[in-house]
This record gives C-alpha cells, sequence and structure tokens, in this order.
C-alpha cells in the first residue's frame, strides 16, 4: 500500500514540478502517474548503481554531485514516458529538488505499510 501512495505522491510532484519549473511540461494525470511510477523504478535500480560508480566524484564534491544524479535520474524518466517533456539541464534539477522535496515530506510522515506515522509527545 505504501509504494501505491508513492507512486501517487510522486506523480503530484512531477504535476508540481510541470507547473512551476519552465521547461518542464507533463501531458496529463496519467502521464504525470506513469512518470512517477517510471521515477520509482528508475530510483529503486538505477539510481544505487550509478551512486557507487560516482562515488569519487560525489566525495570530491562533497556530496553535490548526488543533485546531479537527481537531475539524470529524472531527465531519464523522462525519455521513458511519452508526455513527460524536460528541456535540458536546469528544468531537470529544480524539478528533481521539487520532486525530491516533495518525497522527503511524504516519508517523513508516512510509514512503508501507508500509514500515517505520527510521534506522540511524552
Amino acid at each position: 500500500m505504501g509504494f501505491v501512495i508513492r507512486v501517487l505522491v510522486n506523480g503530484g510532484a512531477m504535476l508540481l514540478a510541470a507547473s512551476i519549473v519552465p521547461g518542464v511540461s507533463v501531458r496529463s494525470v496519467t502521464t504525470a502517474l506513469i512518470a512517477g511510477l517510471v521515477l520509482a523504478l528508475i530510483n529503486a535500480i538505477v539510481r544505487p548503481i550509478l551512486v557507487v560508480l560516482t562515488l569519487p566524484i560525489t566525495l570530491l564534491t562533497l556530496g553535490l554531485f548526488i543533485f546531479v544524479l537527481n537531475a539524470f535520474c529524472f531527465w531519464l524518466a523522462s525519455v521513458f514516458v511519452p508526455g513527460l517533456r524536460v528541456d535540458g539541464f536546469v528544468p531537470a534539477l529544480l524539478g528533481s529538488l521539487i520532486v525530491s522535496v516533495v518525497s522527503w515530506v511524504l516519508t517523513a510522515f508516512l510509514s512503508d505499510s501507508g500509514r500515517v506515522a505520527y510521534y506522540r509527545a511524552r
């Protein structure tokens, strides 16, 4: 259940990125949901391999190269999803930042089972 919610939120984040960032466009809500699914798969399969391969560059840049990897994964999703268009590096970088922030907020409030996680003050 948590994976489905994450894909839905990624799709919504794609729509948000398309509405905010010039150079990123999404044809429809269905396209955004498919793009969210493809981006989730890319982040699960391709991104860990890229992180390991580019570890020396990432260490040399004190971790800032991860932003470039995120932008590449965002752009790569646009290659596989017809209807999602990313016009260059800067739109890919800004779009990936928006999707990353939305995903980060989601994981802060949602457990892996899809339930809302809240903390009680003691």
